[in-house]
């Protein structure tokens, strides 16, 4: 029944690698040509000041060009009563790096929402049609649609799910834009929702702004790599590219008797993909020691070895100690630690939010995280700010682990390591790819002649708008 089982599932992952890498084949003759420049500004803008993070220490001590995405509206939507997901923790996110004065060592940007032909470069026509449609007043009509997209449970329907979509995974790909165009990292906390498949959501997820980013990311370069920490599977991320060799997929994750149910240290990838997806099973407990016993050694091979052009990192908070949803100890210290070794590595890195929910922990991890991928080490003791009160009574930044016990054995973890090396040594070299036409970058939208200002820039310390000034090319609106 196990191998009954595998076969239908690679059956079906076929067809969602012909989705999700069909448009790169696509020549530009048949595309539609788009009015507007180059879009992200490239390395328009401002080159020196805000923008630039500060130097590192030792041999990562190099400037990084960060650009920050960040929607002051994220924080309004809210999946219902009792349930985990709350994207309210982004905004306190938002008020930590504000107060700690991280935004003046960012460029800072609203993301554009993404539209639906956006979306469908991934996800099918008619699911994104229903989620553009669906809402609480006429969900009762749609009962077999609810169905049929999984939407409902997990994933609930609620005011404004479709635009809360739009705005993060616009902001991912606006990252991977960004990036395309000379930024050395793109943060998008918002996004890294990645359980949601080409037709269904799942896992609080409803759209796969990660593939978005990737199929960005893959008219610059040859190879894209995906890490994925979060204490669940990244099942969405690797059904996508399962059978490519053009994007390794690495997740380290509980498995057993765990939601999504998936990432079997047996499921390497198919057909051309084989060796391409890794996966790290981990049991309750695991702490920062064994946790990097495995992500370094693992992850320095990977780089070795498929030598990405650019690297996604999803760095869910749900694999920090505390959790609610989460039975892992891992500290934010050691959480960041995987931020900052794939930075040393100075390849251009998207690193996005993903799960979480015990939110002051979540806000507190991806603050220290954006510190990281500027090279500040940032205070532990917490600047007052509007959201103070959730951080008592110590009002700290870092939140000590706990003595669960780890049920991750020395032996277990070196078997682990040892098995996903040698799946490594298999990869002869890293795999090439011939353009024959590169697909057009992402552009701008039409200005809107009503509209004063359409590429207004986000004020960094706010959550309102402002006009502010910069140069004429430079934008944080963008196409597909």
């Amino acid at each position: 029944p196990e191998f009954d089982h595998r076969l239908a599932l690679l059956s079906c992952v076929r067809s969602f690698r012909v989705s999700a890498l069909h448009f790169l084949l696509l020549s530009n003759k048949r595309r539609k040509k788009l009015k507007g420049g180059r879009a992200g500004g490239g390395r328009l803008g401002m080159e020196t000041g805000g923008g630039n993070s500060l130097p590192g220490v030792g041999q990562d001590a190099t400037k990084r060009k960060v650009c920050y995405f960040y929607d002051p509206e994220i924080g309004n939507y809210y999946y219902g009563q009792g349930h985990p997901m709350k994207p309210h923790r982004i905004r306190m996110t938002h008020a930590l790096l504000a107060h700690y004065g991280l935004l003046g060592n960012l460029q800072v940007y609203k993301p554009n929402p993404a539209r639906d032909r956006d979306l469908c470069r991934f996800h099918a026509d008619d699911y994104v049609a229903f989620l553009r449609s669906i809402s609480p007043e006429t969900q009762q009509d749609q009962m077999r649609a609810l169905k049929r997209f999984n939407v409902g449970e997990d994933c609930p329907v609620f005011d404004g799910l479709y635009p809360f979509c739009q705005a993060y995974a616009g902001g991912s790909v606006g990252g991977a834009v960004k990036l395309n165009h000379g930024h050395d990292i793109a943060i998008n906390w918002a996004g890294g929702l990645h359980h949601a498949k080409k037709c269904e959501a799942s896992g609080f997820c409803y759209v796969n702004d990660i593939v978005l980013a990737i199929l960005e990311l893959l008219k610059y370069h040859e190879r894209v790599l995906y890490v994925d920490i979060d204490i669940h599977h990244g099942d969405g991320v690797e059904e996508a590219f399962y059978t490519t060799d053009r994007v390794m997929t690495v997740s380290f994750h509980k498995f057993g008797d765990y939601f999504p149910g998936t990432g079997d240290i047996r499921d390497i990838g198919y057909g051309k993909g084989k060796y391409y997806s890794l996966n790290v099973p981990l049991d309750d407990g695991i702490d920062d020691e064994s946790y990097q016993s495995l992500f370094k050694p693992i992850m320095g091979k990977v780089m070795e070895v498929f030598r990405p052009g650019a690297v996604v990192l999803q760095c869910g908070a749900d694999s920090l100690s505390g959790d609610r949803l989460g039975c892992f100890n891992l500290s934010i210290r050691g959480h960041a630690e995987c931020v900052k070794y794939m930075r040393s590595f100075n390849v251009p890195l998207l690193l996005l939010g993903g799960g979480g929910y015990t939110i002051r922990n979540v806000a507190r991890c991806w603050c220290y995280e954006t510190g990281v991928a500027l090279g500040v080490e940032v205070d532990d003791k917490m600047p007052p700010h509007e959201y103070y009160e959730y951080f008592g009574p110590d009002y700290t930044l870092h939140v000590a682990p706990s003595n669960m016990e780890n049920k991750n054995s020395r032996q277990q973890l070196d078997e682990i390591r040892a098995r996903l090396l040698d799946n490594l040594s298999k990869i002869r070299h890293a795999p090439s790819v011939q353009f024959q036409e590169r697909p057009p970058d992402t552009e701008f939208p039409e200005q809107d002649e009503d509209q004063e200002d359409p590429d207004e820039r986000h004020d960094p310390a706010s959550d309102m708008d402002v006009d502010g000034s910069k140069h004429p090319d430079e934008t944080s609106r963008y196409l597909f």
